[in-house]
C-alpha cells in the first residue's frame, strides 16, 4: 500500500497544509521551569500520589486477608455472598470511584490550567 501524501514537515518553525509553527524546545523548556507549571504539576501530584498509595495500599490488604485470613475471608454474610466477595467487588468500585474523582479534579483544577499555558505558549509562538 503506497501513499501520495508527502509525510509533513519537521523542526520548529516547520510550515505545511495542516502544520503551524509551534514553540520551540526552548520555549518548552522554559515553561517546564516556570511557577505556574510548577502549581500544575503540585495540583497533580497532591491528588494523584497520596490516591495511587491508598489504592495500593487496599489491594495489597485484599491479597494479604485472601492469602492469610482465609477464615474471615469466607465468613458468609448472608446467602452464598462472604466477606471475600464483597471486598472483591469492593476492588472494582473503588477503582471507578477514583477514575470519577480524578475525572472531577482534572476538569475543575489541572484541564483549565493546562489550557492557560497551552495558549499562553501558542501565542508566544
Amino acid at each position: 500500500m503506497t501513499t501520495e501524501t508527502a509525510p509533513p514537515p519537521d523542526g520548529p518553525g516547520a510550515v505545511g497544509p495542516d502544520h503551524h509553527p509551534g514553540p520551540t524546545v526552548a520555549a518548552f523548556v522554559q515553561e517546564q521551569q516556570s511557577a505556574e507549571f510548577a502549581a500544575l504539576r503540585r495540583s497533580h501530584r497532591s491528588f494523584a500520589f497520596p490516591l495511587t498509595i491508598g489504592f495500593v495500599a487496599w489491594y495489597l490488604l485484599f491479597v494479604f486477608l485472601s492469602n492469610y485470613a482465609g477464615g474471615f475471608m469466607g465468613t458468609k454474610l448472608f446467602g452464598n455472598v462472604n466477606v471475600a466477595l464483597v471486598l472483591g467487588l469492593a476492588q472494582f468500585a473503588s477503582t471507578f470511584l477514583i477514575a470519577w474523582l480524578y475525572s472531577r479534579h482534572a476538569s475543575a483544577k489541572l484541564d483549565p490550567k493546562a489550557e492557560a499555558i497551552k495558549s499562553r505558549m501558542e501565542a508566544e509562538a
